[in-house]
């Protein structure tokens, strides 16, 4: 283990693995335009629309884990800067429905090249993308995000 590591608790090496990871793509997509969470919604959207979705801002925030809120301010700043379009859902008029523009599924081809090739670089002291550790990693990581939170969790200290 690192140094300044020991004794740390699951999550905060959690955490810090996050950050390492959000400032690393940051930093790898910005000649491309794009941040991090701009990435994860192009990238996202790129792999629904090849499996033929045309997906919600809705679906699309519940497919990323970002709120749908924060969904719809980088869907409007993707769709200025001519990546994507939003139009409203004719099954739906409430719902808007995203698709990147030609423009937009070159950008985030690209994208996507550079971030394979930094995860290739994270994932290298587990043997890769392909070994058997990293294989265990994705399925221990899995079996955290698909743990589902107590909602009525509360801090000892807060008052009812």
């Amino acid at each position: 283990m690192s140094e300044g590591h020991e004794g740390a608790t699951p999550g905060f090496l959690v955490w810090r693995l996050s950050m390492k990871w959000r400032v690393a793509v940051d930093r790898a997509v910005a000649p491309l335009g794009l941040t991090h969470a701009q990435y994860s919604l192009v990238a996202s959207l790129h792999g629904m629309q090849r499996s033929g979705e045309r997906p919600s801002q809705r679906r699309l925030a519940d497919r990323t884990g970002l709120e749908p809120l924060y969904v719809s301010k980088l869907a409007r700043a993707l769709e200025t800067a001519g990546l994507l379009e939003r139009a409203r859902d004719p099954r739906d008029p409430r719902a808007v429905q995203l698709a990147l523009t030609e423009r937009g599924t070159e950008v985030t081809r690209q994208a996507i090249d550079v971030v394979h090739a930094l995860l290739q670089q994270l994932l290298d002291p587990l043997g890769g993308l392909d070994s058997a550790r990293t294989r265990e990693f994705k399925r221990q990581l899995t079996a955290l995000l698909d743990a589902p939170l107590d909602p009525s969790f509360r801090n000892e200290t807060e008052k009812p």
